[in-house]
């Protein structure tokens, strides 16, 4: 596994800031296809997006020919899923051809029980802030209880990063810490990146 932090950059919805942000090269950009969310990606043209980025598509509770269908559709490499999907779900995505993150709500160094089902069946989990919603909270949880997680598939680091983070998660030396997902503390307006501040973080945390 590569020492460098991955990034990935989610709930992305119009064209030109999808342009600006690709120039960012972040290994990740997510779109959400979960139409209760305000960072409902619609229909985004994704045809000019860059190999190098790995198109993923963020799903809750759908239903896995469904999710097959829409990544076909867009061309998705890489399925988030975040909601309540069972380890056979992620299964037969994943042996379909799909890169695989699960996400779970963190609250409590406990939490991280639920995971066990899912290490043979998912590339990435995703730990996010617990709350009654699917994520988007703006909240961070406390990444302390990360040393709690022993185990052995790498993990993006999500639930409220904000501009202000980047050098207490470079102080982050979890063995299977992958990336980083970044959202909403970035934006001007649901789903709308401001591109300064993502290039800021961006840079100090590849410096």
């Amino acid at each position: 596994m590569s020492n460098r932090l991955k990034i990935k950059v989610c709930g992305m919805r119009k064209a030109e800031n999808i342009a600006a942000v690709a120039e960012l090269e972040p290994e990740y950009m997510g779109f959400i296809f979960y139409r209760p969310s305000p960072r409902y990606a619609g229909s985004p043209d994704l045809s000019a997006l860059p190999a190098t980025i790995r198109k993923t598509g963020v799903f809750v509770d759908t239903p896995p020919d469904e999710i097959a269908d829409t990544a076909r559709h867009y061309g998705l490499q890489t399925l988030q899923l975040h909601g309540s999907e069972t380890p056979g779900t992620c299964r037969k995505l994943r042996e379909a051809g799909y890169e695989i993150i699960k996400a779970f709500g963190i609250e409590t160094a406990e939490d991280f029980a639920r995971t066990a089902g899912y290490t043979a069946c998912c590339d990435l989990f995703l730990f996010d802030t617990r709350t009654p919603g699917h994520g988007g909270s703006g909240r961070r949880f406390d990444w302390r209880i990360l040393e709690a997680y022993t185990g052995k598939t790498p993990f993006l680091l999500s639930g409220g990063i904000s501009p202000a983070d980047a050098d207490e998660i470079l102080t982050l030396n979890h063995p299977m810490l992958y990336g980083i997902d970044l959202n909403s503390r970035f934006e001007t307006e649901a789903g709308l990146k401001n591109t300064e501040s993502l290039e800021h973080f961006i840079k100090t945390i590849r410096s």
